[in-house]
């Protein structure tokens, strides 16, 4: 049962609404595998790195806020549930225990990594059925390849 109406076809509707839950998956993901190697991060370098890592967590969590109400605003309920994230990421397991910097930085490109190729795919197919989406998908990523090439600079 949808609350909202709106002008998107069923078929693209469904195009769109795929994109978005897996963009709130991974952006949920991505927020709290940050959280979780800020928090155990050591090292020569960790305050720069346990810092960057809460930029990503604060652009994570803003993003992901966006992407949801987006699918909310076309009917679809978005669901950031531990469980529904925890089957459908990609992103891998973050180790338990304390996380030396190199290693922390390591995580965060692969996982940014991951996040960003899935979101491109998103941008993609939402081409032709919602440039709004698209937009925010686009926006979305820019800042997050930014984030990448931070700590991919971090590793160089």
């Amino acid at each position: 049962m949808s609350v909202v109406k709106n002008a998107l076809p069923e078929a693209d509707l469904k195009v769109v609404g795929d994109a978005l839950q897996g963009a709130l998956v991974d952006l949920v993901d991505l927020s709290l595998v940050s959280k979780q190697v800020h928090w155990n991060v050591v090292g020569p370098r960790f305050r720069s790195v346990h810092l960057q890592l809460d930029e990503v967590v604060t652009a994570a969590r803003t993003h992901s806020d966006v992407v949801a109400e987006r699918a909310a605003a076309l009917g679809i309920t978005p669901d950031g549930r531990a469980a529904t994230v925890a089957s459908a990421s990609a992103i891998t397991d973050v180790p338990e225990g304390w996380v030396r910097d190199v290693d922390a930085v390591r995580i965060l490109v692969d996982a940014l990594g991951t996040v960003i190729t899935r979101m491109r795919e998103r941008i993609a197919v939402t081409d032709e059925p919602d440039p709004v989406t698209q937009d925010i998908l686009i926006a979305l990523t820019g800042e997050l390849e930014k984030h990448h090439w931070m700590f991919a600079a971090e590793s160089a």
